[in-house]
């Protein structure tokens, strides 16, 4: 009997992705990852008008943040990849996918998140018009659709409806109410002239 005799294909390439993952693992005997360390960065920004501090690990983003630290859960982490739209917040007035944005990276920033659209118990044209025309479905996509939409509209864009397909096709709705969101779109673009 050979050494080779009774180890199956199957048996072998088992034996060579162990050698091979043994070969990457550090000589020292500690994981990598319990060798990296990361400090944590202060971070300090004005959210829905309240000036915020936090101190976070370097690779949290703003919508972990949002979410987890400051419990504003109207930001939808959907895709969590920047291709659904769901986690659009403004900064600086500018429209950003959060789920791909760093917290450390808006450090001195204005961050308005859905929570913050409305002027008191007053809503924004966007949320009054989305109601109107029955904009959403299960609502889970609205947050970051009226986000989108109200920067598209500060912008001076959605003057038309293909301009609004254009520029709000970085959101994606799985319940289809895009009649229903364009339509409140115009409206919003109407009233807040």
């Amino acid at each position: 009997m050979t050494q080779y005799e009774g180890i199956t294909r199957r048996g072998l390439l088992g034996l060579a992705g162990s050698a091979a993952v043994a070969a990457t693992a550090p000589s020292d005997g500690g994981s990598a990852a319990a060798r990296t360390t990361t400090e944590e960065v202060a971070v300090r920004m004005t959210v829905n008008g309240t000036a915020t501090s936090l101190t976070a690990d370097p690779r949290t983003t703003l919508l972990d943040a949002l979410r987890d630290r400051m419990r504003l859960t109207g930001t939808k982490k959907g895709c969590d990849r920047g291709q659904c739209g769901a986690c659009t917040v403004h900064v600086d007035g500018r429209r950003v996918v959060s789920c791909l944005t760093l917290l450390a990276s808006v450090d001195g920033a204005t961050v308005t998140t859905i929570e913050g659209l409305a002027d008191g118990d007053r809503l924004h044209p966007l949320q009054r018009a989305f109601i109107d025309h029955d904009g959403l479905q299960c609502g889970f996509c609205t947050p970051g659709q009226i986000m989108s939409a109200a920067a598209v509209i500060a912008e001076g864009g959605a003057r038309t409806d293909s301009e609004i397909r254009e520029q709000m096709s970085g959101n994606i709705c799985r319940c289809s109410a895009y009649p229903g969101i364009a339509a409140a779109i115009r409206q919003a673009r109407a009233e807040m002239r």
